[in-house]
């Protein structure tokens, strides 16, 4: 499903060259669980960030699902992370002046899904999350728990191949930590969503079927 070869991505500051990636090489196969375990400033979130094609890299190849994203163009690489990726982000991400519905709508909104259709998928999710209630409330009248548990009813909206979780519980206390990765562990087995998640929570790394660990860009062997 990925593969990336020799991934290497560099930042120039004052005439050096920084290196945030050396040399990555991974295979994902679908409906793996991958953890990415490291530092902070390891490189995870630039990893993440290179699959989920918001960053882009200086050296290597990418292929995802049979595309090789390092030759396409950037409409083409945006089409094809929008239809199948979803993300989760450490501070939500979600938008302060849409309601919790329209938040969950918006990845729809870019698969030209007909307006009775979207309702319907909407109204499953919020049902699923158990948030029907909390469906016209605004992300700033949610808790940190509410508004974390909105954020992955967005990324699974659209019913992704792969999600990307970047400390997805960073923010959470621990009783709300342990039931979103109940959560993803569940859609792992029973949906067969791949997922790759960063962390630096040894437990947290534990719910997936693979630890990888990085340290200054590079994977340890």
């Amino acid at each position: 499903m990925i593969e990336l070869k020799h991934i290497t991505k560099w930042v120039n500051s004052g005439g050096n060259r920084i290196f945030l990636l050396r040399d990555i090489n991974l295979t994902v196969k679908e409906g793996e669980f991958i953890s990415i375990m490291g530092p902070s400033g390891s490189g995870k979130s630039t990893l993440l960030n290179v699959i989920g094609m918001l960053d882009e890299f200086n050296e290597g190849e990418y292929n995802f699902i049979g595309q090789p994203v390092h030759e396409l163009k950037e409409k083409h690489r945006s089409q094809l992370y929008k239809s199948h990726i979803g993300f989760v982000f450490q501070a939500y991400h979600l938008i302060d002046e849409l309601t919790v519905y329209e938040n969950i709508e918006t990845p729809l909104l870019y698969q030209n899904i007909k307006s009775s259709e979207r309702q319907a998928i909407v109204a499953d999710i919020l049902d699923r999350f158990n948030i029907v209630g909390k469906k016209d409330l605004f992300p700033t009248q949610l808790s940190g728990g509410q508004q974390q548990l909105v954020g992955v009813a967005r990324a699974l909206v659209a019913k992704p191949k792969l999600i990307l979780a970047d400390e997805p519980t960073g923010n959470l206390n621990s009783k709300q930590g342990e039931e979103i990765m109940e959560l993803f562990k569940q859609l792992n087995a029973e949906d067969d969503v791949t997922i790759i998640q960063a962390t630096h929570s040894e437990r947290n790394a534990a719910y997936g079927s693979k630890i990888i660990n990085l340290l200054d860009g590079m994977i340890e062997k």
